[in-house]
């Protein structure tokens, strides 16, 4: 007799503490640009805009390179790509510390995004080999929560590279990259000899439980549609390009979020170490509602309102943080508003599952994540310019909101698609409820 929460709970103590620490890993060495940068502008005699057009430099290069990475994945396998992905991007962020002029610094940020590419689609893609759809929600959640701790973390780690400025002859601004990037290495090493590619080649799963597993599987996959498979037309499904355009609105309001919060808790008076700890707060609060709303949505047929709700929350905190006038109700806003931006992801990259397997869910996970991650590259251009324009702190929130508003309504429209696609299924034999115990 198989005990489906004890399989599922065997896999998830496997795979997602390993698989979390590896995004944090990936987190702290997208944030390094922004602590080197305290030294490295003055270092390189760069013009802030030149920096800013260099870090954002590194979602293009994520654009071009997060179809074909995760195509390559589906492949060869998890445990070679990811380590693939893990070292290459260690070993660039390692040559940052001895970046000479602004022209090294843009080559070797594409080179990042070239190499990171393709590794937060592929965990998704990954969580669909190993766990039916009544638990992706969750483990997403739970994945995601790993980028929260970064953040909460990676002031503090930041603060610490930076005043070790001139030991070894190294400036404090080398140190970070170098000691980010030599973890991502290590790690890589260590990923391919950890991580099983497929349930099927698993040493910790018996055979009775691969069986199990297989069974379940494929009883979900059996009602898509053939084509569900072909990567290609993953591509051009207009659901997927849909989502893609709808997952725009969450990059760019997080941005809003890691804009406007400084400024905010500045304004407090508080040293700059009370500042840190200040800050830690609202990543609790999405640490928080990382597990609250996935494991709620995961228990529900009717995936959109956990998606839809939260961003709409988090649109009106958003904006309500620079309509009021008191700091502690501006701080209050954008705790609840960190809330509603990161809640619904986890639910909303449980969707593209529904209807792609194999290729086709590799192909459509990268497209949406890569289109959705230019939001970073948009907001590092266009919000800077409004303020310039406005003079203004009001103006680029309201944007921000509004955006992240209109992602929430492109869901709701999404969620009426996928009904549809429901409908038209021919019906199957209904899966276990979660916990059942199953021969």
């Amino acid at each position: 007799m198989i005990s489906e929460k004890a399989l599922i709970s065997k896999i998830t103590w496997r795979l997602m503490p390993f698989l979390g620490i590896l995004y944090l890993i990936a987190y702290i060495d997208r944030q390094n640009v922004s602590y080197a940068k305290l030294q490295m502008v003055g270092a390189l005699n760069m013009s802030e805009y030149a920096y800013g057009l260099g870090a954002s430099l590194f979602f293009i290069g994520y654009f071009l390179f997060e179809v074909p990475s995760n195509l390559f994945l589906e492949r060869f396998g998890a445990s070679r790509w990811f380590a693939r992905i893990m070292i290459t991007w260690g070993i660039v962020t390692v040559a940052l510390a001895f970046t000479q002029n602004a022209t090294m610094f843009y080559i070797l940020r594409f080179l990042l995004g070239v190499a990171e590419a393709g590794f937060f689609p592929g965990v998704l893609y990954l969580l669909t080999l190993w766990f039916p759809k009544d638990y992706r929600g969750r483990m997403v959640g739970l994945f995601m929560i790993f980028s929260a701790l970064a953040n909460a973390i990676g002031a503090p780690i930041g603060g610490m590279l930076l005043d070790l400025d001139g030991m070894m002859g190294l400036a404090g601004w080398e140190w970070v990259f170098l000691a980010t990037g030599v973890p991502a290495v290590i790690a890589g090493i260590v990923t391919l000899f950890y991580l099983d590619d497929t349930p099927e080649k698993a040493k910790f799963l018996n055979p009775e439980e691969k069986r199990w597993l297989a069974d379940r599987l494929a009883r979900e996959n059996a009602g898509m549609d053939q084509h569900s498979d072909n990567g290609f037309k993953a591509l051009i499904n207009p659901t997927v390009l849909l989502m893609a355009l709808c997952y725009v609105g969450f990059p760019l309001a997080a941005y809003g979020l890691s804009y406007w919060l400084p400024t905010i808790v500045k304004g407090f008076g508080v040293s700059n170490t009370v500042n840190g700890f200040i800050n830690i707060i609202p990543w609790i609060v999405v640490a928080i509602a990382l597990w609250v709303v996935p494991s709620a949505a995961d228990k529900r047929e009717r995936k959109t309102p956990y998606i839809v709700g939260p961003a709409f929350v988090g649109a009106i905190c958003l904006a309500l943080s620079v309509l009021v006038t008191s700091p502690t109700l501006q701080f209050a806003f954008l705790c609840i508003a960190a809330g509603g931006i990161f809640a619904g992801q986890p639910v909303f990259w449980s969707l593209p599952s529904r209807f792609l397997k194999g290729a086709g869910a590799a192909a459509g996970l990268a497209a949406i994540n890569s289109v959705g991650n230019l939001g970073g590259f948009v907001a590092q251009n266009v919000v800077p310019w409004i303020h310039d324009q406005t003079n203004s702190n009001t103006y680029p929130m309201l944007f921000l909101a509004a955006c992240l508003a209109i992602a929430g309504v492109l869901v709701i429209l999404v969620g009426q698609i996928l009904a549809k696609k429901v409908q038209t299924i021919p019906p199957t034999r209904q899966s276990p409820a979660p916990g059942s115990r199953m021969s």
